[in-house]
């Protein structure tokens, strides 16, 4: 179905080409969506012992995106819902939930990566990898279309005002410590650099553009009796 969509782009004349491209967009989406399992959002907390940040999307930046020609998505070791009856819906949000594999640097996720495809001229970028440093108020990523430095992609505009929630759970012998709520941005310059990459028009997304929240659950052993 995906390169079935590909194809019927690709055939449709230039006049009909804008009339189509939501369309095309929304179908693709649909399928990407189908095939990496996601559907619409239901509760999800991370299971024990498997630490988990899920990040939330703004309100209404699928369809920002989609109206573009833009669709978002996981791959890896992540999943993602949506919530709202489709990702062009007015206030449509999806939710990515990406397993943590390490809190030695900060809180890593190695082998997820988010994804923006452009389905009208096929080009990508992928956020690989995403790194949580909580003290800095930043998340940094490998962006392979960009080169192969890692980059400050996120800025965590409340950083300063997170406190962990700590639960210590004895019998179990397991302590949760939670951060909800964290106000992500697109850093800056990375909007400008997104809409270069992916060929669209200058100023198709604003500078330090809203993109997500994001609760962080990490768990960890007690030692001890």
């Amino acid at each position: 179905m995906f390169w079935a969509a590909f194809a019927f782009a690709i055939h449709l004349r230039n006049g009909d080409q804008m009339k189509h491209k939501r369309l095309i967009a929304s179908a693709i989406a649909v399928t990407v969506l189908t095939s990496l399992g996601m559907g619409q959002a239901v509760a999800d907390s991370a299971k024990p012992g498997q630490s988990m940040t899920h990040i939330k999307t703004v309100a209404g930046l699928t369809s920002l995106l989609e109206g573009a020609g833009v669709v978002m998505y996981v791959q890896g070791g992540a999943t993602a819902a949506v919530i709202g009856d489709s990702l062009n819906a007015a206030n449509s949000q999806m939710v990515f939930h990406v397993p943590v594999t390490s809190t030695k640097s900060g809180v890593a996720h190695v082998g997820s990566n988010i994804v923006f495809h452009n389905t009208a001229n096929d080009k990508q970028v992928v956020l690989r990898n995403p790194l949580i440093d909580l003290a800095a108020g930043t998340i940094s990523t490998v962006i392979p279309q960009a080169g192969t430095d890692v980059m400050t992609t996120l800025s965590i505009t409340n950083g300063g005002a997170l406190k962990a929630k700590v639960t210590n759970d004895r019998k179990a012998k397991q302590r949760t410590t939670a951060y909800q709520g964290a106000a992500l941005s697109l850093a800056p310059g990375i909007a400008a650099a997104l809409v270069s990459l992916l060929g669209l028009p200058e100023g198709a997304l604003p500078d330090g553009a809203a993109f997500a929240t994001a609760d962080v659950t990490l768990y960890s052993k007690i030692s001890g009796k």
